[in-house]
């Protein structure tokens, strides 16, 4: 009996070990760096009023209608009734994400109208217990990532919650879009109450709030969905460090999970950077991982009428540049209330995805460019044992047949065209390596030359 029960301890603490074990983060981050590209997707109630209230189109993003809008609980809850998204299709989303060539999924499981889009013990504000639908569509989104190969992450509002009593709100006082006959009272009743502006939001404290839906929603998430590749935390208003270290605690049933640096700044930094809605200069990187979140419209949520859409050619040359620092790309989709993508974003990443099919090896597990910044395009690279491999995006297709490497000075293995295999001939001069190429660009949006070199390219940027 003894030697039984010293066995379930030994068990029982190898278990809890490997539980909490913190597996090293080059280990978790490997999948994430070899991705490069992932989609966001900012999807809840706030896709039903899809930008307007009340007859008046609301300013700013449209995830944040509810507060732009200073729209009381009340009656931002009703928009709850008119979701019925009959319309999602999990496998379609997937898919779409993965033609496009995108490695990741990061939806919003919660933001900060406190809406959960899953199933939660914590609050009946929630997509199964609050719509006609009815059902929890993280669940559907796991099984088809699963199937598919796709790895899912999970956005979280850990602070900022504008239906559930006790949640932080951002200090903002106008309202925009509209105006009505209690405007001045709202707007004094938000500055006194920490940017609160219906006092059904101040009913409980934050410390209730953190206590009683974030921790336990958080719990659900890391236990209810499989493997959770990521968690994308967002706002730390009011956090402190004993709010972020409860939060924080919470991840060991995911041992390879990554985290974002939003949690709480700069105590609990996470594992990469977020710059947002920009792409950041070489000078701001400082050999940090990071992560470039953007929209391909002006919005994250769905508006109706957001349609300042970026091009193809944008979007693909974004991805480009950005994995030629060494970061991610992670581009968002703003789905409609009846569970569909715009049809711009399906035209957009059905376009991504062609040029990815074709020259995805310069994406993916590449490296940044040793390179000093190039006039023509950008560059990857990959390493192996004795040679290295350029990647060269050319964004401006030289008219004389001649295609300069500047500062090159390694022998030359061989160089190609993704676009058709076409080997290339080529030179060491002086000036760097000179390769021939066709008159024309195989792409209009970026021409990608495999060049092969011998040994290490000594790195140009200081």
């Amino acid at each position: 009996m003894k030697k039984y029960i010293l066995f379930l301890i030994v068990v029982i603490t190898a278990m809890q070990t490997g539980y909490s074990q913190k597996v090293s983060k080059d280990t978790r981050m490997k999948w994430w760096r070899d991705a490069r590209f992932g989609m966001f997707i900012h999807w809840g109630v706030y896709s039903v009023p899809a930008g307007t209230y009340d007859g008046h189109q609301i300013k700013s993003i449209g995830e944040w209608i509810m507060n732009r809008g200073k729209i009381p609980v009340a009656e931002y809850k009703k928009f709850a009734k008119e979701f019925n998204p009959i319309k999602f299709d999990a496998d379609a989303w997937v898919k779409m994400a993965k033609n496009a060539g995108m490695k990741y999924i990061v939806i919003t499981a919660k933001h900060h109208d406190g809406f959960a889009m899953f199933k939660t013990k914590a609050s009946k504000w929630n997509i199964v217990d609050a719509t006609p639908y009815g059902k929890d569509v993280l669940k559907q989104l796991a099984a088809a990532c699963k199937k598919y190969g796709i790895k899912l992450g999970f956005y979280y509002s850990q602070a900022q919650d504008w239906t559930n009593p006790g949640g932080a709100a951002i200090r903002k006082v106008t309202r925009e879009g509209w105006d009505n006959p209690d405007s001045a009272k709202i707007d004094a009743y938000t500055a006194a109450h920490n940017g609160h502006w219906d006092p059904a939001q101040t009913t409980k404290t934050m410390d209730d709030y953190i206590n009683n839906v974030a921790v336990p929603q958080v719990k659900e998430l890391l236990t209810n969905y499989g493997d959770v590749a990521v968690l994308w935390w967002d706002t730390p208003v009011d956090m402190t460090d004993e709010y972020a270290a409860k939060l924080d605690s919470l991840l060991g049933p995911q041992p390879m999970i990554i985290t974002n640096d939003r949690l709480k700044r700069p105590d609990f930094p996470g594992d990469y950077k977020t710059p947002e809605q920009r792409i950041p200069k070489l000078n701001e990187l400082d050999n940090n991982d990071w992560e470039t979140c953007m929209t391909m419209n002006e919005t994250w949520g769905y508006k109706s009428y957001a349609n300042n859409w970026k091009s193809d050619t944008t979007l693909v040359r974004n991805l480009i540049d950005i994995a030629s620092k060494g970061g991610n790309y992670l581009l968002n989709v703003g789905p409609k209330a009846d569970g569909t993508f715009p049809h711009q974003s399906v035209d957009l990443l059905s376009e991504i995805g062609r040029w990815m099919k074709v020259n995805g090896e310069a994406i993916y597990a590449t490296k940044a460019s040793p390179l000093a910044p190039l006039s023509w395009g950008r560059c990857t690279k990959k390493e192996n044992a004795n040679t290295t491999t350029l990647y060269l995006s050319v964004f401006d297709w030289p008219t004389d047949g001649k295609f300069v490497v500047p500062g090159v000075k390694n022998a030359i293995a061989s160089a190609k065209l993704l676009a058709n295999g076409k080997t290339l001939n080529t030179k060491s001069t002086e000036d760097g390596i000179v390769i021939n190429i066709p008159a024309n660009a195989p792409d209009k949006i970026a021409s990608v030359i495999k060049l092969i070199v011998k040994g290490k390219v000594d790195e140009q940027i200081k």
